[in-house]
């Protein structure tokens, strides 16, 4: 699918023109969204906009890394959409110039959607920055980064939960749960350094923006990012934390154990040697014919049992 929005000379805004059929000449600047575009609507990016083949294959060969080229006259932009449910990334491919801009991606995206609405609101109420294509761009790339924030901080409220979960749940449920954090925090962290590092160039680019104004705005998803960055390395430093604290938990319960079992043994090995001294079958034995026998030796084997508990725990084993 194709949409179109004209802006004329007069700052009016045309919308569902057919591609074919729009001049530029007759337009101040055009944006066309090529959303889950077919092969034939495809080809208009050769026919129509004449793009050069290398950035037309980029948009053919999916996934590729946040990107910014130069042809000619057209700036050509990779950028990584997020999948909020998989965190997987979507590419979405820019191309720019004073003209027009032209949007191109495989997936249907909200935040194109909230983009498209905002740039035509912003026309008809003179609001904002309505600078062209530029700032459609902006729009779009705005929307992007903001999406990655819910992600975030749903993965950050789970670190939280699994925090002061620590005493209640079996230890390898919860490394589990901590290495599957870690996991998406990785896929995050593949999306939003490289898309840092194209907004950085981008903010630093003569190419890009000719005034002051515009690198403010794109310096302000810079530093939304250089926020994403930084939470995204306290994260994983937290589940680092969480992981060592676990182990040492595991450890410790271990310790316990081992302790209590080391107690119980070394109470019953002196009644296991009595008892094993008397269960041998000699003839002539001490105090085997004699009336009480049994009931002495068992006496003795309490006796010496609690004897050696009440010495464990006065020396502290219990502890």
């Amino acid at each position: 699918m194709i949409r179109t929005l004209a802006v004329t000379h007069k700052g009016e805004v045309l919308t569902g023109l057919p591609l074919q059929s729009i001049r530029m000449e007759n337009y101040a600047w055009i944006w066309a969204d090529f959303a889950m575009p077919t092969p034939e609507e495809t080809l208009l990016l050769d026919q129509y906009f004449h793009f050069h083949p290398l950035a037309i294959e980029d948009c053919m060969h999916l996934l590729q890394r946040p990107k910014l080229d130069y042809y000619q006259d057209v700036q050509f932009f990779v950028l990584h959409a997020l999948n909020a449910e998989t965190l997987d990334a979507e590419e979405v491919d820019l191309f720019m110039n004073k003209n027009y801009l032209v949007s191109y991606h495989h997936q249907e995206k909200s935040e194109m959607d909230e983009a498209w609405e905002q740039v035509q609101s912003e026309i008809h109420n003179r609001k904002g920055w309505s600078g062209g294509p530029m700032a459609a761009a902006y729009r779009i790339m705005d929307k992007l980064v903001d999406k990655y924030f819910p992600s975030l901080y749903g993965i950050e409220d789970e670190l939280a939960d699994l925090e002061s979960r620590g005493s209640s749940e079996s230890v390898e449920e919860l490394m589990k749960q901590v290495f599957d954090v870690r996991g998406r925090l990785l896929k995050l962290r593949r999306t939003i350094v490289p898309m840092r590092d194209l907004m950085y160039r981008i903010v630093n680019s003569q190419h890009v923006q000719s005034n002051g104004e515009e690198r403010i705005y794109f310096g302000d998803i810079y530093d939304h990012l250089l926020k994403l960055t930084d939470m995204i390395e306290a994260d994983r430093e937290m589940t680092a934390d969480l992981r060592d604290s676990y182990i040492s938990l595991n450890s410790n319960r271990m310790n316990t154990i081992m302790k209590t079992l080391t107690v119980i043994t070394t109470v019953f090995m002196p009644l296991t040697l009595i008892a094993g001294i008397y269960g041998m079958n000699f003839r002539v034995m001490p105090e085997l014919d004699w009336k009480y026998g049994y009931f002495v030796i068992l006496l003795l084997m309490l006796v010496l049992g609690g004897g050696m508990f009440q010495w464990f725990r006065r020396s502290g084993w219990f502890k």
